[in-house]
């Protein structure tokens, strides 16, 4: 039986949503499934985290004018129950400000399937464990 899981793509450019889309495919295990909602600014974003049961959220660490390092540092200060974060980054250097912003996981440009399917995968199965 393959367990469902909701995950939110953010970036104000919709190429790179359908990047991560793509890398990510909706099967990045056979037993997951994956059901995608974007959002292209940062009030969508928390609007979905605090609509949606959210297991994923990947944010582009290169958005404007809202970046997601700075995205993920805020939901880890504002909110009690934040989804797992990962932050899509252009460059290796910049894990460090990932880890400043408490993201769970970095993706670095350009994405490979295979990794950020796997990635994302590991991700998920970690989520799930906190929440049963």
């Amino acid at each position: 039986m393959s367990s469902e899981y909701t995950v939110l793509l953010y970036s104000d450019d919709p190429v790179v949503r359908d990047r991560m889309r793509l890398a990510i495919g909706t099967r990045p295990r056979a037993d997951q499934e994956v059901e995608f909602v974007d959002a292209s600014t940062y009030k969508e974003c928390v609007s979905l985290i605090d609509t949606y049961e959210i297991d994923l959220v990947v944010l582009d660490g290169e958005a404007a004018p809202a970046g997601g390092l700075g995205i993920s540092r805020q939901l880890h200060d504002e909110l009690t129950d934040v989804p797992t974060v990962c932050v899509y980054i252009a460059r290796a250097a910049d894990r460090w400000l990932a880890a400043y912003a408490k993201a769970d996981a970095t993706l670095l440009h350009p994405l490979d399937p295979i990794t950020t399917a796997a990635a994302v995968s590991d991700l998920l199965d970690k989520r799930k464990a906190l929440t049963a």
